[in-house]
C-alpha cells in the first residue's frame, strides 16, 4: 500500500466513531480543522517530525490500556489558594470543582456554550492552531479542534487574586480524552494557571493562547503519575507588544508523551519562556518540540530543556527559533540537555535556528552527558552516600529549567516533588 493511501486509510480508522459537533460559533472551525486534517493525514514514522517518535499508539482507533496509578503522595499545588476545576477522563465534574467565579477573569466551558451563535472565543478557536500548521503540520492538533466536545474559555480581564487550577483526574484504564482551551488576556491583565494530572489513558489537549499587549500569562503544570498514559498536547500563542508569556511543564512518568509548542511573537519588546523538565525510568518516551516565531523588533525568547533519563528511557528535543525579515534586536536562546544515568538510555535532539535579520543575539545547544564524576566523588568524601550525591547532583541538573518559574513556591513544590521521586526510585 502507497505511503498516501496508508495514511488516509489510518486517518479515517481514527476518525470513525467520533461525531463532528454541529452548529453555534465553533462550527465553521471545526469543519475546516477536519479538512486540514484529512488533506494532511495523521503522522506517521516516516515524517520528519515524527521520526524520533512512533506515533501509532496516537493514531490506532482503540485506545490503549492504561492502568490507574494510586499512592498516598499529596496531590501537587495542593498546598496553594488555588480556583480548582476538575476533569475526570476528560469530563467536567462540577462537584469536585470550585465555582467558576473569581474577580478578574471569566471562565466558561466550551460544552456549555457551544449552541452559541456569538462568542469571543470564535475570533480564537481554531485559529491559532491553524496558524501553527505552518511550515510543519501538528495533525493531532487540528483532530483536537474538529472534535473537542469540552474546555475552558478564560478570558483574563484583571489580575485574579489567585491561580486558575485545572486538575486532570484519570479513572478508567481505556479513556480517550480530548480537551481545548482558550484563553485571552486583556492588555495589562495577568493570570497564572496550573495544570496537573495525567487525565486519561489517552490525552489529546490543545490550548490556544492570546496576550495582549502588556499582558502576562504565567503557565506551570505537571504530568505524570500514571506511568502507562500517552499524551500529545499543544500550545499555540500569539504575544503582543510588551507581553510575557512564560510557560514550565514537569513530567516525571507516562509511558508516551509528545508536547509541542508554537509561539509567535508578534508585538515589539515581548517575552516567551518555554522550558521543562523531566525524569524518565524504563519505558519512558518523552518527546518536547518547540517552534519560536520572531515576527517583531527587540523580543526575547527562552527555550531551556532538561531531561534525566535512565533503564532505557528515551528523551527527545526538537526546537527551532525562526526569525523573520525585519525582527531586528532579536534575543533568542535556547538549550537541550540531558542527564544519561545509565548506558542504556538515549536523547535524541534536533535544535534549529532560522535567521533573517542582521541584529541579532541567538544561541542553541545541546548536550548529553552523564553524572559528574568529580562532583560526585566530592560529595562522597565528604561522608554523603552515592544514591543521595546522585539525587544532589540530579536537581542540580534540573534547576536551570525549574527556576524558569516566576513564582518561587510553586518552584519550591516542584522541586519537592523531584526530591520524592529521586528518593522512591534510589
Amino acid at each position: 500500500m502507497a505511503l498516501a493511501e496508508r495514511r488516509i486509510t489510518a486517518t479515517e480508522a481514527r476518525l470513525e466513531g467520533l461525531q463532528l459537533v454541529k452548529g453555534g460559533w465553533s462550527s465553521a472551525a471545526r469543519s475546516d480543522a477536519l479538512q486540514r486534517l484529512r488533506q494532511m493525514g495523521l503522522p506517521e514514522r516516516r515524517d520528519e517530525y515524527w521520526k524520533f517518535t512512533r506515533p501509532d499508539t496516537l493514531v490506532q482507533p482503540e485506545t490503549p490500556k492504561a492502568s490507574v496509578f494510586d499512592n498516598d503522595e499529596r496531590p501537587i499545588f495542593d498546598g496553594f489558594d488555588r480556583l480548582r476545576i476538575v476533569f475526570v477522563d476528560g469530563v467536567f465534574d462540577a462537584e469536585a470543582s470550585d465555582d467558576l467565579s473569581l474577580e478578574g477573569v471569566s471562565i466558561e466551558r466550551l460544552a456549555d456554550i457551544a449552541d452559541k451563535d456569538i462568542h469571543w472565543a470564535k475570533d480564537l478557536y481554531g485559529v491559532l492552531e491553524a496558524r501553527g500548521q505552518s511550515p510543519v503540520a501538528r495533525p493531532f492538533a487540528a483532530l483536537n479542534t474538529a472534535f473537542a466536545t469540552d474546555g475552558l474559555m478564560i478570558h483574563v480581564t484583571g489580575k485574579p487574586s489567585k491561580p486558575i487550577s485545572l486538575i486532570y483526574t484519570h479513572a478508567k484504564d481505556d479513556s480517550d480524552a480530548i480537551l481545548h482551551h482558550v484563553i485571552r488576556v486583556d492588555a495589562g491583565a495577568e493570570a497564572t494557571i496550573l495544570e496537573n494530572g495525567p487525565a486519561a489513558a489517552r490525552f489529546n489537549k490543545c490550548m490556544e493562547i492570546d496576550v495582549a499587549d502588556t499582558g502576562k500569562l504565567h503557565l506551570v503544570r505537571a504530568q505524570g503519575r500514571d506511568h502507562e498514559r500517552r499524551a500529545v498536547t499543544h500550545l499555540f500563542a500569539r504575544l503582543g507588544e510588551e507581553s510575557t508569556l512564560k510557560a514550565f511543564t514537569l513530567t516525571v512518568n507516562g509511558v508516551l508523551t509528545r508536547n509541542e509548542a508554537v509561539v509567535e511573537l508578534t508585538g515589539d519588546d515581548a517575552i516567551a519562556h518555554i522550558a521543562g523538565a523531566c525524569v524518565g525510568d524504563g519505558d519512558f518516551h518523552h518527546d518536547d518540540t518547540v517552534f519560536i516565531t520572531h515576527d517583531a523588533v527587540n523580543c526575547e525568547s527562552r527555550q531551556v530543556f532538561k531531561k534525566v533519563l535512565r533503564n532505557g528511557a528515551t528523551g527527545v528535543f526538537q526546537g527551532k527559533i525562526l526569525v523573520k525579515e525585519g525582527a531586528q534586536k532579536t534575543d533568542g536562546y535556547q538549550i537541550s540537555q540531558s542527564l544519561l544515568l545509565d548506558d542504556d538510555s538515549q536523547f535524541l535532539a534536533k535544535p534549529e535556528l532560522e535567521i533573517y535579520a542582521d541584529d541579532v543575539a541567538c544561541s542553541h545547544g545541546s548536550t548529553s552527558g552523564a553524572i559528574d564524576e568529580d562532583a560526585l566523588f566530592y560529595l562522597r568524601s565528604r561522608g554523603v552516600p552515592e544514591k543521595a550525591a546522585t539525587n544532589l547532583l540530579t536537581l542540580a541538573f534540573l534547576a536551570e529549567a525549574v527556576q524558569e518559574i516566576e513564582d518561587e513556591a510553586l518552584a519550591e513544590d516542584l522541586i519537592e516533588r523531584l526530591e520524592n521521586w529521586l528518593a522512591r526510585r534510589s
